[in-house]
């Protein structure tokens, strides 16, 4: 499940990062994107640079299918990983989980489920479909060799968008950079990820090499990539010099 930071959070703990380790006495000194109530504007400027924000989806729609399974299954861990003998693992269909679906129904029809059928299933791993209310086949892997408590996941889709989306995203975030550029600042666009299943520096890198052609977005000095996949954690990764090799 993905780790959630707001936009205004990662920004200033990327400013602490740099003032730590390269730019001493660093803060924010405006936040244009408040001020300017005619046209989007950039998140930061702090001294001399000028600073851009975005988060990246591993695949299309990631967040909002993130979302909807949230809804369908929020809570369950929690509720009942502490009744079971068992350990529980269930994953669902990447797109199993959609609008229009009554999702507080199928919450209970996988409590209900987890209640009283799974005890009765065998170790192993197992694809069930035609459970009672639940309109997908889904995997299920029982251990009793391990600590009883359940567990939610979704297989990964497949989906080859990811280079043609970054360039047209960075695209779009760069021409906030236009004016600054112009204006003599330091232009970065930090680059953020908070999945922690299908993504990692190494495939955001690849992905915006393909997209840019180991070049640079107009109007960008630097790109950063921020990785908060792990809860309460950011850690920062300068690609400028590796997305022009």
């Amino acid at each position: 499940m993905l780790n959630s930071l707001d936009d205004r959070t990662v920004l200033d703990t990327f400013v602490a990062y740099l003032r730590a380790t390269s730019y001493p006495g660093l803060k924010v000194d405006r936040r244009p994107e408040d001020e300017n109530r005619t046209s989007a504007d950039i998140e930061a400027v702090a001294g001399n640079l000028a600073i851009e924000h975005t988060s990246v989806d591993t695949v299309a729609q990631q967040r909002q299918h993130a979302d909807w399974f949230m809804k369908a299954v929020s809570g369950l861990e929690s509720e009942l990983s502490s009744t079971l003998k068992h350990w529980l693992s269930i994953t669902l269909p990447y797109e199993g989980v959609q609008r229009g679906q009554q999702w507080s129904k199928l919450r209970d029809c996988f409590r209900t489920w987890i209640i009283h059928t799974s005890p009765a299933l065998p170790e192993g791993v197992h694809i069930l479909r035609g459970e009672p209310g639940i309109p997908f086949e889904f995997r299920v892997v029982k251990r009793r060799s391990r600590r009883p408590g359940l567990y939610f996941s979704r297989f990964a889709p497949d989906d080859n968008t990811l280079s043609d989306r970054i360039r047209a995203q960075l695209d779009r975030k760069a021409q906030k950079l236009r004016p600054y550029k112009q204006a003599g600042y330091t232009t970065i666009l930090l680059v953020e990820s908070n999945d922690i299943a299908l993504m990692n520096p190494h495939k955001m890198l690849e992905a915006i090499h393909l997209g840019f052609s180991r070049c640079l977005p107009d109007w960008v000095d630097q790109v950063w990539y921020a990785d908060t996949a792990i809860p309460g954690e950011c850690l920062f990764h300068d690609f400028t010099k590796a997305v022009q090799e």
